[in-house]
């Protein structure tokens, strides 16, 4: 089994496709949001496997209950969301697409969270595993930004994740 993290996939945000990074240029370059979409299903569906374990960092869709149902529906994997700024609809309906619905969470020392925290709450832990900057980083080394635009619209396995931290803690040791 593997573990996997994403954050901000904003599926069926069509408002999504207008927006541009700092120098001008299309965040996100799908043909439209059909497109965003299934890309972004038969992406996750090649990596994740059925009884691999998925961290959903927020922001997941911004549709009706019905629609973004049935597509979470179509993602492999045991899903776990951490509620980012834009999900609006009611717990009791998370529930029927993830198995556990968190603020935040702690993963072999590295918190997982869809905002950035403040850096100087971040000493308490390796580092912090976050969305919600889409196409930004933090400019801080502690943070790791899984958006989809940072990740090729693709979960990555956390095992990189945590190797990075390893890398970082490593570096700090010398």
């Amino acid at each position: 089994m593997n573990t996997w993290l994403i954050s901000d996939t904003h599926f069926y945000h069509e408002n999504i496709l207008n927006f541009k990074r700092s120098d001008g240029t299309a965040l996100r370059t799908f043909n439209d949001i059909h497109h965003m979409n299934e890309m972004m299903v038969l992406n996750w569906n090649a990596v994740v496997g059925y009884e691999d374990k998925v961290y959903h960092l927020g922001d997941v869709a911004m549709a009706s209950f019905t629609r973004t149902k049935e597509l979470i529906d179509r993602l492999n994997g045991k899903k776990i969301l951490i509620k980012g700024n834009h999900d609006n609809l009611k717990l009791a309906q998370y529930q029927q697409m993830f198995s556990d619905v968190r603020a935040y969470h702690l993963l072999d020392g590295i918190l997982l969270a869809h905002i950035p925290i403040h850096p100087e709450s971040l000493s308490r832990w390796k580092g912090q595993v976050h969305g919600h900057l889409h196409a930004y980083n933090v400019g801080d080394p502690r943070y790791f930004n899984v958006s989809v635009e940072q990740i090729n619209y693709t979960p990555i396995n956390f095992n990189k994740v945590k190797k990075y931290f390893d890398n970082l803690d490593s570096k700090e040791g010398s």
